[in-house]
């Protein structure tokens, strides 16, 4: 019997709790906004829900500022893996803001893909919360 193709659909985005990396647990939304008003600590991103999916391996990017680590270099984007465990998976993509705030200020571009193709894709405005 032929497998059936994984459905990829963004589930929520925007701002969100703050997020426990080592937990299974997604982040609460807080905010439908593609605008993040950014302070120490702000955690924003996207949940992909994705159906039929079970052992597949989806690929993530998080382009952002450029901004620069310890040494002084200009820090790549972020990219990983994700191995999807059941039919029925939600993943969260998303990163939080930390000091300095100045140089995380600006276009944040989370993609997701799988076999090679973008499956999900939002870009984020990271600005300055007013006060």
């Amino acid at each position: 019997m032929r497998r059936k193709n994984p459905i990829f659909k963004i589930y929520s985005y925007g701002e969100y709790s703050r997020w426990n990396r080592e937990s299974k647990e997604i982040p609460k939304i807080l905010n439908f906004t593609t605008t993040i008003e950014a302070e120490i600590g702000t955690e924003f991103g996207y949940v992909l829900h994705i159906k039929n999916g079970k052992s597949e391996n989806i690929k993530y990017k998080i382009e952002h500022p450029p901004f620069k680590n310890e040494n002084g270099e200009i820090v790549p984007p972020f990219e990983g893996w994700e191995f999807i465990r059941t039919n029925d998976y939600r993943f969260y993509l998303g990163d939080c803001i930390w000091e300095p705030l100045e140089d995380k200020l600006g276009d944040w571009e989370l993609t997701t893909y799988h076999n090679g193709k973008a499956v999900a894709k939002k870009l984020f405005k990271v600005v300055k919360k007013e006060n």
